[in-house]
């Protein structure tokens, strides 16, 4: 993926403010990337920009040389997944964890009327719930509105890398969780990625995991790219550097 001179404007108060300046960035296949910034410095707008929830004031967005700038988020689906922060979204809540996992399994199909087939399915849908760290193979049949927020939030996991995405965007999807729940899923998270060879980037604002994981980092302030560092850069950097750049 590759961003040119991408800007995103909207007007407050009768002036323009610039959320998004002028950023120029290329991800690369397999690289797992964090990306920290303080409240307000554009990371949700990045994302969505990214999604297609948002257009772009002016710039370009290139998907293997293909320019997607005007495509909808629908449209992107093929290539982009998302997890966002809060658990309750990316799942149907009065559907079954089987049912939801049928959806992902047919994510980016054709829509049409078709037999759904979720008996000749269980074998396979079975299998992909027994990868999680949370047992949901053994809960098929619960309504997802039943699970608690760190099972809801594996299972949104599971649903956005099933297709193995072009692209995996995760969206603090571990703030809401208590501590033992996100540390599982972050594991999870990281064997996935590197399992499957997925490219990912991550907004989080645990600094110890943004030192912990990943391949790179990048920090938007005010819309700016500040800093995008790589693998070796990355290993030399602490807690107070992050903070540094963070302030």
């Amino acid at each position: 993926m590759t961003l040119n001179h991408l800007n995103f404007e909207v007007t407050d108060n009768n002036e323009p403010k610039q959320l998004l300046n002028d950023l120029n960035l290329t991800i690369n296949p397999g690289e797992f990337v964090i990306l920290l910034g303080a409240n307000g410095a554009g990371k949700s707008t990045f994302f969505n920009t990214i999604a297609g929830d948002l257009t772009p004031t002016s710039g370009q967005l290139l998907f293997n040389d293909h320019d997607i700038t005007k495509q909808s988020a629908q449209q992107r689906t093929r290539l982009i997944s998302r997890v966002y922060q809060d658990p309750k979204l990316g799942t149907a809540a009065d559907m079954t964890v089987a049912e939801n996992i049928l959806l992902a399994m047919r994510r980016g199909q054709r829509r049409r009327l078709f037999p759904r087939r979720l008996k000749q399915q269980l074998p396979q849908i079975k299998a992909l719930a027994k990868t999680l760290p949370n047992h949901l193979d053994q809960q098929l049949n619960r309504p997802v509105s039943n699970l608690s927020g760190g099972q809801r939030q594996t299972l949104n996991f599971l649903m956005a890398t099933i297709q193995k995405p072009e692209l995996l965007l995760l969206d603090e999807h571990t703030s809401a969780l208590d501590a033992v729940s996100s540390q599982a899923l972050m594991t999870f998270t990281n064997q996935t990625i590197r399992d499957n060879q997925l490219t990912c980037l991550m907004i989080t604002h645990d600094l110890e995991d943004a030192l912990q994981y990943g391949n790179r980092l990048l920090v938007l302030k005010a819309g700016k790219l500040i800093a995008d560092l790589n693998a070796t850069e990355k290993q030399a950097l602490t807690v107070d550097t992050l903070l540094d750049y963070l302030n």
